[in-house]
Formats: C-alpha cells, sequence, structure tokens
C-alpha cells in the first residue's frame, strides 16, 4: 500500500465504493456476484465498515439480519433477496418444513459463527463518538435488539452444545464459515453421499479458476447434508441422531465465548444484570471448553469428531482460538509466538505477513483453494481486533500494517494467493472492504 495520506485516502473512497455499490438499502449482499445474498457473519463485520459512513445504515444492516431469525434463537447463515441464480437457494433449504422457521422470508438452515455482538459494540462505540442523533439511534437500537441476540447466544449455548462441554456443535462445514478447511476432511471422509436431486452449482461460473473453490465431491457432500436436514425437518435432536457429519468446532466456540463477553458488558450497560451473568457465564464455560481442546503437543486448538470422539489436528488457522477469546495466559503468549513464527506468519516465502488459512508447512496446505491455503483478510482484522482487545497493541499494529499492504491493491478480493498477493475468490467483497475501512479509523 502506498505509505502517505494519498494513498490512504485513496483506499478509504475505493472501499467506501464498494459497500456502496453493494448496498441493495435494506441490505448489503456479500459480493455482487458470487454471493448475491446477506451472509450472516459477513453482516456483521460489513455493519462495522459501514458504521464509518453511516450508522444508521449499520444499525438497519443489522436489523435486517435480525428479523430473519429463527423462533427458538437461531440467526440462519443467509437470508435470501431477491437475486436469481443462486444455488443452493431457498427450494434446496426447504426450511418451511421447520417448526421454528420465520414467517415471511426465506432463509437457509444452518448458522454461521456468533460475532454480531462484536458489531453491536463497534456501531454503538462509532455513535457515541459522534453524539447527537447517532448516539439516539444507537442505544434505542441496541435496547430494541438485546433480547434477539441473548436469544440467539442462549439457543447456541443449549441447542448445540446440550451437554455443557463449552464447545458447539457443528452440523455442516458451512456453519463454521470455513467450509472446505482441512479441518473437516476427517469427518467427510465418512460422508458417503447416496441418491439425491441433481442439482447444478453456480459459484465456480463467478470465479477466475474453479479450482479456488470447493471441489465437486466435497460440494455433494454438502448438499447431501442440506438434505439430511431438511429429512430431519431442522429439528436439532433428530439432526444429531441422523446427520453424518457432528463436529465441535473449537473456532466457532472461541467467538461464542468472545461475543458473550460483550454480550455481557453491553446488557450491563443496558441495565439488563441478570442478562448479563448469564451471558458472563456462557463466556467461562465455552472459554474453559477452547483451552482445554488445546495440543499441549502443537500448542494449537483442536476441533472434535463427535462421530468417532477424535481429535482432529490439522494446521490451521482454527487452532488459534485461544487467541480470540483467551482463558490461559500461558496458551495465549505460546500462540502469540506460533502465530508470528516461521510456520505461519513469519513464513519466509508469504508476500505479507498475515495468516494463512492453513500453515504453508502442512501437507494439507493449497495455496489458491479457498480455506485450504489462501489468507482472508477478515480473519487478519478479526485476530488483530482481539489483539486490541486484549491489550496487545504490538501484534494488532503488525496485523493492520501487513493487511493494508495486502489490500493496497484495491481489488477487495475474498482471499489472496500467500505467496504472490494474488487476488481470488470474488473480487469487490463487502466484508473485505469493511475491514479496510476500519483499519484505518484504528
Amino acid at each position: 500500500m502506498e505509505d502517505d495520506t494519498a494513498g490512504t485516502a485513496r483506499l478509504g473512497d475505493a472501499a467506501a465504493d464498494v459497500l456502496r455499490r453493494n448496498d441493495l438499502g435494506h441490505l448489503t449482499v456479500a459480493a455482487p456476484e458470487l454471493y448475491p445474498h446477506q451472509w450472516s457473519w459477513d453482516t456483521a463485520f460489513i455493519a462495522i465498515g459501514l458504521s464509518h459512513l453511516s450508522v444508521s445504515r449499520a444499525i438497519t444492516e443489522m436489523s435486517s439480519l435480525l428479523t430473519a431469525q429463527w423462533r427458538r434463537g437461531m440467526i440462519p447463515h443467509i437470508v435470501f433477496d431477491t437475486a436469481p441464480g443462486y444455488f443452493p437457494g431457498p427450494e434446496r433449504w426447504r426450511t418451511a418444513v421447520a417448526s421454528d422457521a420465520p414467517a415471511g422470508v426465506q432463509t437457509s438452515g444452518i448458522c454461521q459463527p456468533p460475532v454480531h455482538s462484536v458489531a453491536v459494540a463497534r456501531i454503538l462505540d462509532q455513535a457515541r463518538r459522534r453524539g447527537g442523533a447517532d448516539r439516539r439511534a444507537a442505544e434505542e437500537f441496541l435496547t430494541e435488539s438485546l433480547d434477539g441476540w441473548l436469544a440467539w447466544h442462549r439457543w447456541l449455548a443449549t441447542s448445540r452444545d446440550p451437554e455443557g462441554s463449552g464447545l458447539v456443535e457443528i452440523h455442516h462445514s458451512w456453519e463454521s464459515g470455513m467450509d472446505n478447511s482441512p479441518r473437516w476432511d476427517a469427518p467427510y471422509s465418512r460422508v458417503d453421499a447416496g441418491e439425491m436431486e441433481p442439482f447444478t452449482r453456480n459459484d465456480t461460473t463467478h470465479v477466475t479458476d474453479a479450482a479456488e473453490r470447493p471441489t465437486d465431491a466435497e460440494y455433494r457432500r454438502y448438499i447431501w447434508l442440506v438434505d439430511q436436514m431438511v429429512a430431519a425437518r431442522y429439528d436439532e435432536e433428530a439432526i444429531r441422531r441422523t446427520i453424518d457429519f457432528r463436529v465441535a468446532d473449537v473456532f466457532a466456540s472461541a467467538l461464542l465465548a468472545l461475543s458473550s463477553e460483550i454480550l455481557a458488558e453491553l446488557a450491563a450497560g443496558a441495565g439488563r444484570h441478570r442478562d448479563a451473568r448469564d451471558m458472563e457465564e456462557i463466556a467461562a464455560r465455552f472459554r474453559s471448553g477452547v483451552i482445554a481442546a488445546v495440543s499441549p503437543r502443537s500448542g494449537l486448538a483442536q476441533d472434535r469428531d463427535l462421530r468417532t470422539g477424535a481429535w482432529l489436528p490439522t494446521a490451521t488457522i482454527g487452532g488459534f482460538a485461544p487467541l480470540l477469546c483467551g482463558g490461559d495466559v500461558a496458551v495465549v503468549r505460546r500462540q502469540r509466538e506460533l502465530l508470528l513464527g516461521p510456520e505461519w506468519c513469519g513464513h519466509p516465502d508469504l508476500r505479507h505477513a498475515v495468516p494463512p488459512s492453513t500453515s504453508p508447512t502442512s501437507p494439507e496446505f493449497r495455496p489458491r483453494q479457498y480455506w485450504r491455503g489462501p489468507q482472508w483478510p477478515v480473519i487478519t482484522w478479526l485476530f488483530g481486533w482481539a489483539a486490541r482487545r486484549r491489550g496487545d497493541e504490538a501484534l494488532e499494529g503488525q496485523l493492520r500494517e501487513e493487511s493494508l499492504r495486502q489490500l493496497g491493491d484495491l481489488r477487495f478480493a475474498e482471499y489472496y494467493e500467500p505467496f504472490t498477493g494474488e487476488a481470488l475468490g470474488s473480487r469487490s467483497q463487502s466484508w473485505t472492504a469493511a475491514v479496510a475501512l476500519d483499519w484505518l479509523a484504528s
């Protein structure tokens, strides 16, 4: 990135332009072609970026997502708008079979990581700095929406951790947000997709190189799991009995711990002290679950295959979950050293010293393929923001500087090739533009 005021202004203007072009008024599409609807965790990051342009528009973004909340508390991973051609669309998800699906809105039937309270807190901070009407609007939004966010966290803590292990159970890798990560190779190796209705995937028509996307074999397993959930009518107990994919996701668990901690602060500030205590208890449970999942040998946190009971020791970015939620000073210290070391950000061949999604030293590393190696600016921002919250300004500063250099190409790509710096996946990705704006404001 250009190291001057003009370069910074150019990046900020370009990022703002991406968000404005992707804005439909009531929601911001995740990307103009590949992702023409509203995605749950994208929305949180997008709203953070929007708050630097318009607090009221950021509030609209979050409110739009919350209108699609299921009656028992789940926030679905996709809220469908009117754009045709996306697969799997509502006709494949068939959520009308679910007893608690929302009326009058079409959604998917699964969730994504709970980062929404991070966005609510960031919007509130920005509004309070501005004062006046922005502050009043944000505080009113918090009051009106708080029950929805609380219900979402309670649903995750009960429906997705019925045994109180402190780890969030997922039933599809899409729920992790890291669709084809090597984290899921072992569980997916035991998913034997049977006969199903035929389908045509559209995602590979919107990228330059189809090899950057999950394979056809992976996608067939993805749709098989969707069909299994439809057959179970999206009943959580029935899904646990019948679904071929059940994994305890340590990264989502860390985000639930972190976000519950933030939600507790928001609830306390709103005078909801009993709710604040509930969120503190959830945060403590999942923080403990994450720390207990750390391998003494590798220093990385591990997911667990709940079908076999086996821990999944892959060297992916998910292993740095404790850097998000904390909970053990020694663990966090070791993780920080690992992240900056030669197997990760300090790898000598990286174009930019930001975390790849899989360690370049891992046999599963694929530098161009989605979550199997590329660097994701939104993940870099997430670790930088968590570092700043912990008071680790040095780590936050390093990640910020390197990320802004990467984003200086003004492509705002979904992800980047770690060695060449090439933009991969979709371009003009909303959450990439959003985190650029937040980096610039920090």
